[in-house]
């Protein structure tokens, strides 16, 4: 225990021996009133001095979730860290300092624009602005030791001062095409590895460097968007090269492939005519002698169908002889009962026209009923007396004289 302290809580015992010993020596030898009454009004007074100190400094203390407390001892100079929960806290002797114990977050608002207020550098004297977020803690383990020589403001004296000692310069070393795409992950390791042995040194631990939005100046982001677009046209028509000239292997290849094909093929087509040819020999062996035998049966049904033929045609000469004998013969008798046949019709004729000749001498009249008749079909045959004179009928019929 601290010397300090041991004389100090000697002092209060000797203070309360003294007053209770006075309190003893009041009692014994009978004090009156006046006595008792300046005794109480003495424990009053300690009372509600012990009471109103509790009251302005409660003993007590009370962390929330994410902080921790480091308590120092005025007299004896010990530090205590207490995590979350309650801790006791002695008037006038211990000291209080609240620290989180999450994660802290900087950014440079004034730094994420190249029109704001303090952009950075880079190595061509262009204003960029960076979107910087500084990741830190305080250091559980050091807090304790550091607790005495801590900042308030651990952002604005520690964190600050530091970040821009660091990314300013570093970012003067490097072009804004390198800041902005080329050397970005090289860069934010570079400040990342610098910042940690100087947050280290002030009882912080660095978390991480996330180096966000790039702020370019106008002009030179229409620049470099003409330039990527240059750059990206020239990888395009690089690719279109590329797939023309695989495109034309590709004929290649397949032209060699038909090639190679049309020769196996070639190959197969000739070794099958051979295999046919072959086999056509082999084949006409056997097949001349067969031809030959068709030839001689051939000869020999041709002599058989000329002595066939020739026996037909005299069979037929024959025949037709016969049957021009056979024909004379029957005109003959045809002729002749031609001949009998007029005869007879000639005969028959004279006799009717002696009949005719005899009926009209008998009947003049039929000569006319014959004539009507024969002017046609649809003269109607009228018998009329002839005139007296012997002259034509119509005269008659028609009434004149």
């Amino acid at each position: 225990m601290s010397p300090r302290f041991e004389t100090l809580l000697s002092a209060l015992q000797a203070g309360l021996a003294t007053l209770s010993g006075w309190f003893a020596r009041g009692a014994v030898a009978g004090a009156g009133a006046l006595a008792r009454a300046r005794a109480l009004l003495v424990v009053a007074v300690l009372v509600g001095g012990v009471g109103y100190l509790l009251y302005r400094h409660p003993p007590f203390e009370m962390l929330s979730h994410g902080e921790m407390a480091v308590r120092t001892n005025r007299l004896t100079g010990a530090s205590t860290v207490i995590p979350e929960g309650g801790l006791f806290v002695f008037p006038g002797v211990h000291q209080v300092r609240r620290f989180p114990t999450h994660d802290l977050v900087y950014r440079p608002q004034e730094s994420a624009s190249a029109t704001g207020s303090a952009p950075f550098q880079s190595a061509e004297g262009l204003s960029i602005g960076v979107d910087l977020s500084i990741r830190y803690a305080i250091d559980p383990a050091r807090v304790a030791a550091m607790s005495k020589t801590l900042p308030d403001d651990l952002a604005g004296e520690i964190v600050e001062p530091a970040v821009q000692g660091v990314v300013y310069r570093l970012f003067a070393g490097y072009t804004v095409k390198e800041i902005f795409s080329s050397r970005r992950a090289e860069i934010q390791q570079s400040i990342e590895s610098e910042l940690k042995p100087r947050f280290a040194k002030d009882g912080l631990v660095l978390r991480g460097v996330q180096m966000g939005k790039v702020d370019l100046p106008q002009d030179y982001r229409n620049g470099m968007d003409r330039l990527l677009a240059e750059e990206l046209e020239s990888e395009k028509m690089r690719f279109t090269l590329e797939l023309k000239d695989k495109k034309v292997k590709q004929t290649a290849l397949e032209a060699e492939a038909d090639k190679v094909r049309r020769e196996k093929a070639a190959e197969a087509a000739a070794v099958e005519q051979v295999i046919a040819a072959r086999a056509q020999e082999e084949a006409m062996k056997h097949v001349l002698p067969f031809k030959q035998k068709q030839v001689e049966q051939r000869q020999l049904e041709a002599e058989a169908e000329k002595v066939a033929r020739i026996r037909s045609a005299e069979g037929a000469a024959e025949a037709r002889r016969i049957e021009a004998n056979g024909e004379a013969q029957s005109r003959q008798k045809l002729a002749d009962a031609e001949a009998y046949r007029l005869d007879l019709i000639g005969k028959v004729t004279t006799e009717q026209m002696q009949r005719e000749g005899k009926l009209i001498t008998e009947h003049p009249l039929l000569i006319q009923k014959t004539l009507a008749d024969k002017l046609s079909d649809r003269v109607q045959v009228i018998i009329a007396p002839p005139p007296a004179d012997g002259g034509f009928i119509g005269k008659t019929l028609l009434g004149s004289k």
